[in-house]
Formats: C-alpha cells, sequence, structure tokens
C-alpha cells in the first residue's frame, strides 16, 4: 500500500473524526503535550489507530517544507466518488442540491481553496471531469484544511451528460462567463442549482456552456478582468447562499 501523508492538527483531527478508516498511524511531536495535541491522542485511540511519537527532525523531514504544526498522518490516498454515488447522495438529500461543478481546475490549490469554500457555503457535492481536473492529493488536503474529507468531489467521465442528469432532476444549471450580459447580483441563484466555474483563462468548454441555463457574470470594477478561480467561486457561492438564505 502506497500511502500519503496530511500536515498539520486541523487536517489530522479531520481525518481523525470523518475518515478514520484512511488513516494508518499518526505521527506527534515528541514531548509536545497541550491540548491540542492530546485531542489528537483521544481520536486515535477512540479509533484504535496507532500513534508514533517522533523527533522534529523527522517530523521536518516528512514535511518537506509544510507546515506539519507537530503532527502528520500516514493516510490511504483519498478517491474521488463517481456519479453513481452522486445519484445515491441527490436521492438523499431532503433540502434543494446546492451544487459546484468545477470545468478544467488543474490546479491543486485551486480545488482545495474552492474544497474549503463550498464547505463553508453548505455546499452538497463539488463535480469535476475526470480528465483535465486536479486529482485529490496531499496538497488539496492541506489546501483544504478539512474540506476535502467532509465535501464529496465528484468525478465524471461526461460532465454534459452529468450536467443533464441534473436538469432532469429539476436542478438549475448556473455558468460564470466574463462576456455575458447579467451580473451575477442581478440573477436568481435560490432553489435546486449548480454553480459552474470554468478553468482560468479558457473558462468553461463549449459543450459545459451549452448546457447551462443561465449565464452569469461578477462586476469587475479595476483593470483586472478576471478573478483567480476559487476566489470567483467564493464570491458567486456566497451571493448564493445570501439568497438563500
Amino acid at each position: 500500500m502506497q500511502y500519503e501523508y496530511l500536515f498539520g492538527l486541523h487536517a489530522v483531527k479531520t481525518a481523525l473524526k470523518r475518515d478514520a478508516r484512511r488513516v494508518h498511524k499518526v505521527l506527534l511531536l515528541q514531548g509536545r503535550r497541550d491540548q491540542k495535541i492530546q485531542a489528537l491522542v483521544d481520536l486515535a485511540e477512540q479509533q484504535h489507530i496507532k500513534l508514533q511519537w517522533v523527533a522534529k527532525a523527522e517530523l521536518e523531514k516528512l514535511a518537506a517544507g509544510q507546515v506539519h504544526q507537530g503532527a502528520i498522518a500516514l493516510c490511504e490516498p483519498m478517491r474521488a466518488q463517481s456519479e453513481a454515488d452522486l445519484v445515491q447522495l441527490l436521492d438523499q438529500l431532503t433540502s434543494d442540491p446546492f451544487l459546484l461543478v468545477l470545468d478544467g481546475v488543474t490546479d491543486p490549490h485551486n480545488l482545495g481553496a474552492c474544497l474549503r469554500t463550498a464547505d463553508a457555503a453548505g455546499v452538497h457535492a463539488v463535480i469535476a471531469p475526470r480528465d483535465k481536473s486536479a486529482p485529490l492529493n496531499t496538497t488539496v488536503a492541506k489546501v483544504a484544511c478539512g474540506a476535502a474529507e467532509v465535501v464529496p468531489y465528484v468525478q465524471v467521465t461526461n460532465l454534459s451528460r452529468t450536467l443533464k442528469m441534473l436538469q432532469q432532476r429539476g436542478i438549475w444549471i448556473t455558468g460564470t462567463a466574463g462576456e455575458t450580459d447579467q451580473e451575477l447580483y442581478q440573477s436568481n441563484l435560490t432553489g435546486p442549482m449548480a454553480l459552474v466555474m470554468g478553468a482560468e483563462g479558457q473558462g468553461m468548454r463549449r459543450l459545459t456552456r451549452e448546457n447551462c441555463d443561465q449565464l452569469v457574470k461578477i462586476p469587475m470594477a479595476g483593470e483586472v478582468s478576471s478573478l483567480n478561480v476559487s476566489v470567483a467561486t467564493g464570491v458567486c457561492l456566497f451571493e448564493a447562499v445570501r439568497q438563500r438564505g
């Protein structure tokens, strides 16, 4: 089994609470005995997960420049969910579906930031095409600060087909495009909906755009013509949260 590392108190704690089956072992800083470390010890012992106290130099070597805060978890790799898992999730929802679709977001830092924002906004799942999308990895997990273990990340073979399936379930597809006339704050983001964010530069692919029910843009007042995709995602999701509140 090839394991991957999770770095940081919050990421390790979330993995132990939400996805303990993936955790093989937890490495903790030798000599540190504060409340935050004790909380990890308690969770690991409850889940019968092996603990190992190691020197700071060993943690630094494993972290390879990343901030570990005295805690590293050795985990099985995260795996994206499938379209069948998405259908099951939708069938079980008791409230209007609130979904985020990322079309062509390949940077794991951006994916991690989008997952973190999606969790904060109450998104039920994040959907992406299997090709030309960032995979779940340790960078995503670190940037997401625990959200990667909480928010379902669904990778589908055919995004256009998935969007049509969502529409058949009464879910309104809202895409983002800089050239449209309709501004975000003039649009209706209530009810069952999926927000589609395209890759930086290229935006949404043609077939994805054609499957959107409406296109909206974030009004830009300065010289910059576009925002980083994770920042734009936060702006759009929380406008939807405001409207849905």
